[in-house]
């Protein structure tokens, strides 16, 4: 069985965010399948998905105090400015981090760890609505 959808998150501003229930929400097909894979693309350049901890929130701010310290704005270098300050540092940092994921699904639920779940790392100030397309193969 083969299922594909797009689905559209809220707007979010910068920082780590968990959409692991929103993106459930949006699945109810999920329930039907024994066993199969989940493919999760973002379809956007400045915005990135990961999984981790999702009990603790300070894992989150920690999580984006880093990576803005790692990949600060207004640097010299950058000529990709025109979007803003805050364009090219999302761009790498989404190159860093990635934008697909894939979990394997066992008997209607993604097989994650106990303390996991998916983020929508959102890196620019206003990123606004973000797309994922959700890719679904498995059996029934």
């Amino acid at each position: 069985m083969w299922i594909q959808k797009e689905i559209t998150l809220k707007s979010r501003g910068k920082g780590f965010h968990l959409i692991t229930d929103e993106i459930l929400n949006n699945l109810p097909e999920l329930r039907e399948i024994k066993i199969g894979l989940i493919s999760i693309l973002l379809k956007h350049t400045s915005a990135s998905l990961t999984i981790n901890e999702n009990a603790d929130p300070d894992v989150r701010s920690d999580m984006k105090k880093y990576f803005d310290e790692l990949v600060p704005e207004n640097k010299k270098y950058f000529e990709h400015i025109s979007e803003g300050a805050d364009d090219m540092p999302a761009h790498i940092k989404t190159s860093l981090l990635g934008n697909t994921l894939t979990i394997p699904i066992t008997n209607g639920k993604l097989n994650l760890g106990t303390w996991q779940g998916l983020y929508l790392c959102e890196h620019r100030n206003y990123g606004g609505n973000r797309k994922l397309l959700i890719t679904i193969n498995g059996e029934s």
